[in-house]
């Protein structure tokens, strides 16, 4: 049984800790420019457009009636290069008529290349823009974490986010058909 002062303690510790994550979330929120739009969880996403590796513009529009899975990453990012592979399993095991995994290469164009080259992937990969706004922050990445993952529906909407990587049953639920 504790006493007193120690639930006293437990209590300020408790506090201390609600506040600190209080002021973390509200830190990040203060690195939102004015004036940019953050896709929230059931909002429309933007109907970015992003240059490919062929060189042409993409737009998340182009991938309307899948399901999409955009994920963030960098050629320098550790947990980004860990999951990669049970991304490349789910995009298998999805097929082609089934939803689809896009990468989004928050990294220099050149680096982005010279990765895939002797680590190619099954499912497209973009750029994403780097300055301010970033991409993953528009789509919700306030603290511009990466790995970072976004789900979209079939029109667009955004399903769910996740910081850090997606493992294996994560990405079966994420990328299983929806009823019709």
């Amino acid at each position: 049984m504790l006493s007193r002062s120690n639930w006293t303690i437990l209590g300020l510790a408790v506090l201390v800790a609600i506040g600190g994550g209080w002021l973390q979330h509200a830190s990040q929120r203060a690195r939102v420019p004015a004036g940019v739009q953050v896709a929230a969880t059931g909002e429309t996403a933007p109907d970015l457009a992003l240059a490919g590796l062929d060189g042409k513009e993409h737009r998340l529009s182009d991938y309307r009636g899948r399901r999409v899975l955009l994920n963030f990453w960098a050629t320098w990012c550790g947990p980004c290069l860990q999951e990669m592979p049970a991304l490349v399993k789910a995009q298998a095991n999805v097929g082609e008529k089934g939803a689809i995994v896009v990468g989004i290469a928050m990294d220099d164009a050149d680096h982005v290349r010279a990765f895939l080259a002797s680590h190619p992937l099954n499912y497209p990969v973009l750029l994403g823009r780097l300055d301010s706004p970033s991409t993953s922050l528009r789509l919700g990445n306030v603290g511009e974490l990466l790995p970072y993952s976004v789900l979209l529906d079939e029109n667009g909407r955004v399903l769910a986010t996740r910081r850090g990587a997606l493992d294996a049953r994560d990405l079966q639920q994420w990328l299983a058909p929806t009823a019709p």
